[in-house]
């Protein structure tokens, strides 16, 4: 059966809500609060997740702030791995590792304690949509730059037409409902 056979797919597709012009006219924007104010959904969401990441033998979960939090700490706790944070600059008390990247207009960083990746490690990384890929790209470099191994990147969204999913340079990509 496709993805886009699967009922568990298709009820999450159905608590994902279309926000048309937000945040500016033209976007459609994904909402995903419906889902994750769905105790099925948010439960079946972290079980299929957890479902397609297993396989990759992940050590860590690396998840970037702040929707990316919401999956990747019960998928670690569901995992029995360990969960390591992604903010942005100057949000993390310890020392940092930091990479910018670029935005349509400007740039931007991320940070992840300098610590938080043994060399070696197979990582996981989780967030909850794949548009352009510029936060998943940085996020696997700061990994890679860290000693880790991005063994899967996983999404609940993937918004296809953005073509993220062909700048990530890890093992295997992995995404729930893809538009």
């Amino acid at each position: 059966m496709t993805a886009a056979a699967d009922p568990r797919i298709q009820l999450l597709r159905a608590r994902v809500r279309d926000v048309p012009d937000f945040p500016k006219p033209g976007i459609l924007f994904r909402d995903l609060t419906p889902l994750m104010g769905d105790a099925s959904a948010f439960r079946l969401s972290i079980e299929l997740l957890r479902e397609r990441i297993a396989r990759h033998e992940p050590e860590l979960i690396v998840a970037v702030e702040s929707r990316g939090f919401i999956f990747g700490a019960p998928l670690a706790a569901a995992l029995g791995v360990g969960f390591v944070p992604v903010r942005k600059p100057g949000k993390l008390p310890h020392k940092t590792a930091r990479r910018s990247y670029a935005l349509e207009y400007g740039t931007d960083a991320l940070e992840m304690h300098a610590d938080a990746i043994v060399s070696g490690a197979r990582v996981a990384l989780v967030d909850d949509l794949l548009a352009t890929g510029g936060t998943a790209a940085a996020t696997i470099e700061l990994v890679r730059e860290l000693g880790g191994t991005v063994v899967v990147a996983a999404f609940v969204v993937e918004l296809a037409f953005l073509a993220g999913r062909q700048r990530l340079a890890c093992q295997s990509t992995e995404s729930l409902i893809v538009y």
